[in-house]
């Protein structure tokens, strides 16, 4: 079954995650930066196996990759579909979208704005969205989806 109604007036681009949330993303990425150098000056870190060094290492640069994705990443919600920046590339064609709905955590959305989850197939994919125009893109995503659900269940 291919859903390929929903075409958007314009394509919009913007940051995937917000202000607020990149800021808490520095405060946190910096406190544990300086949690790690004076942990590396407590303790004698050299003295400990390879497999702690290399668990140790792992972590710091997996903090990092995430740190620069959650500053750099952005979204495009375009007339071929959405795309998110990230580590990986995340995008679904609007030929593949079975269903969308935007999602929220009560009392936090100034921190955590909704998010637009969408079915394809057997999978669902999560997109972020930092700005009101990619909110306000979001929300007629998820209200098209849900009146063509409407529609089919009418019949």
């Amino acid at each position: 079954m291919t859903m390929n109604f929903y075409k958007p007036e314009k394509t919009v681009t913007g940051p995937a995650y917000s202000l607020w949330f990149k800021i808490l993303a520095s405060v946190f990425s910096i406190s544990l930066f300086v949690y790690a150098i004076d942990i590396t000056r407590r303790f004698p870190l050299l003295e400990y196996g390879l497999s702690v060094k290399v668990l140790l290492f792992g972590a710091a640069v997996m903090l990092v990759v995430s740190y620069y994705w959650f500053l750099r990443s952005t979204i495009t919600i375009d007339d071929k579909g959405i795309t998110q920046t990230w580590l990986y590339n995340r995008q679904v064609e609007w030929r593949d979208v079975r269903s969308a709905k935007m999602i929220g955590i009560p009392f936090l959305s100034w921190l955590f704005p909704p998010r637009l989850v969408v079915r394809t197939g057997n999978s669902f994919s999560t997109f972020n969205g930092g700005t009101q125009d990619i909110l306000i893109e979001f929300a007629h995503i998820s209200l098209a989806f849900q009146m063509q659900k409407q529609a089919g269940a009418d019949k």
